[in-house]
């Protein structure tokens, strides 16, 4: 069965014709991941993030533990703290079950959650994962601009500044690289925190580095699509 061309949504490697962005990959994961940074990947829509991150997740799945996830259709997420936390907790434990992390840990992870400290809760269990885990976790959120003038979404942002830094300093333990997927940069997002309130650039997200891997396709990247083509069908 021929591959073929696409150009909505994810592509993956066995199933289509694809441009060989390995290098990129090579280099992300080399330059940002492995050096523990936290980063956001911003490009126009059909610029191949989701793919980005697919292929980075596969590369990565081996050596590491990784939580991907997408905000996309996830408004209900954003409603409050609790339906935040509790939200994760449910998305996240259901890729740990995936990945086969041990039946306490799991159990841990997937008690209810705290309607009174919701976030410090979502906290602790974070600290928790990450410290029992013999493998660095990566956390991918795509899509994570859908609710960026939230201010619920603004302390989610918090909390994994609080945390990175915690880590720092040597007195937390939390994922090793955080990489957030949007169409916008959100270290620059003006946000808006109260109705009525002069819109202001309020992004905690200032921990995270410049993300300066040129995601344009190269020349020598589109050759080699084009030279498996011409083999399979002999041209």
């Amino acid at each position: 069965m021929h591959k073929k061309f696409n150009i909505t949504g994810l592509c993956i490697p066995e199933d289509h014709y694809m441009v060989d962005i390995s290098g990129k990959i090579n280099t992300i994961i080399t330059d940002y991941i492995q050096e523990g940074k936290y980063f956001t990947i911003n490009r126009g829509r059909q610029y191949g993030k989701t793919t980005t991150l697919y292929l980075l997740e596969q590369q990565l799945k081996d050596r590491c533990l990784v939580i991907s996830l997408s905000f996309e259709a996830c408004d209900e997420l954003f409603v409050s703290l609790y339906t935040l936390a509790a939200g994760l907790v449910r998305k996240i434990g259901r890729i740990l079950k995936m990945q086969n992390v041990g039946h306490g840990l799991l159990d841990e992870w997937n008690q209810p959650v705290s309607e009174q400290f919701p976030l410090d809760d979502l906290s602790e269990r974070i600290t928790s994962l990450c410290s029992s885990v013999d493998k660095e976790i990566v956390l991918i959120i795509d899509e994570v601009d859908k609710s960026s003038d939230n201010q619920i979404f603004l302390s989610f942002l918090g909390l994994l500044r609080n945390k990175y830094l915690g880590q720092r300093k040597r007195t937390d333990c939390t994922f090793h690289s955080v990489i957030l997927a949007s169409v916008y940069d959100i270290k620059n997002l003006k946000v808006k925190l109260h109705p009525g309130e002069e819109s202001k650039y309020n992004s905690p997200w200032n921990i995270a580095v410049d993300f300066s891997v040129d995601m344009d396709f190269m020349a020598n990247e589109i050759a080699a699509m084009l030279y498996q083509i011409s083999a399979e069908f002999q041209f």
